[in-house]
């Protein structure tokens, strides 16, 4: 009996992983189709000629908090959001931000330019993910008892600052997001 319980609660706790290795991929071939894991698109981007990115990335925000909280009220899921601080958004963005300027990609469109198979993603791009990882994990405890508390926010969402309901800020934000793809559209950008 107690073998049979153990079985369940292996599965049970593998199924997250699973629903997101397949939601990962999805979001990976989506990506790729979009033409996000391309450089010239990716440039075209920050030049502000050309908003695919902006388009792909806003229609998952829209998808994702759509989607998170139907699970969460049908008690499919549970939210834990992670706190934060100004610190930890300041060298985030630093990190980030250096990393796509000098390559020209972000991690998700680095793993999608991998699967393309181009080199510069798999040897510029995998490099300065493991070279920033690992200089962040050594970095840490260093890190974290300065800059990374400064700003605490805590683990705070828009509907808990706002004390109303998640829908009550989901709609909104989703038809403004909504309304400015349109726009986008047809301003043909």
């Amino acid at each position: 009996m107690q073998k049979n319980n153990s079985n369940q609660k292996t599965k049970k706790s593998k199924s997250p992983l699973i629903c997101g290795l397949l939601f990962g991929i999805i979001f990976g071939f989506l990506l790729q189709k979009g033409g996000a894991t391309k450089y010239d698109v990716i440039l075209a981007q920050l030049l502000l000629t050309d908003f695919t990115v902006l388009k792909i990335m806003l229609s998952a925000v829209v998808t994702g908090m759509v989607g998170i909280y139907l699970m969460k009220n049908f008690g499919w899921v549970e939210l834990y959001p992670k706190s934060g601080s100004i610190g930890m958004n300041i060298i985030g963005g630093l990190i980030f931000g250096a990393g796509f300027a000098i390559l020209g990609y972000c991690p998700g469109t680095i793993a999608g330019a991998v699967g393309n198979g181009y080199l510069d993603a798999m040897v510029g791009g995998l490099a300065g993910i493991l070279i920033g990882a690992g200089l962040f994990a050594n970095s840490y405890s260093r890190l974290n008892k300065g800059i990374l508390k400064k700003g605490d926010i805590g683990n705070i969402t828009l509907p808990k600052l706002f004390k109303v309901n998640e829908w009550i800020v989901i709609i909104p934000l989703s038809i403004l997001i909504v309304a400015f793809l349109y726009w986008l559209e047809t301003m043909g950008l």
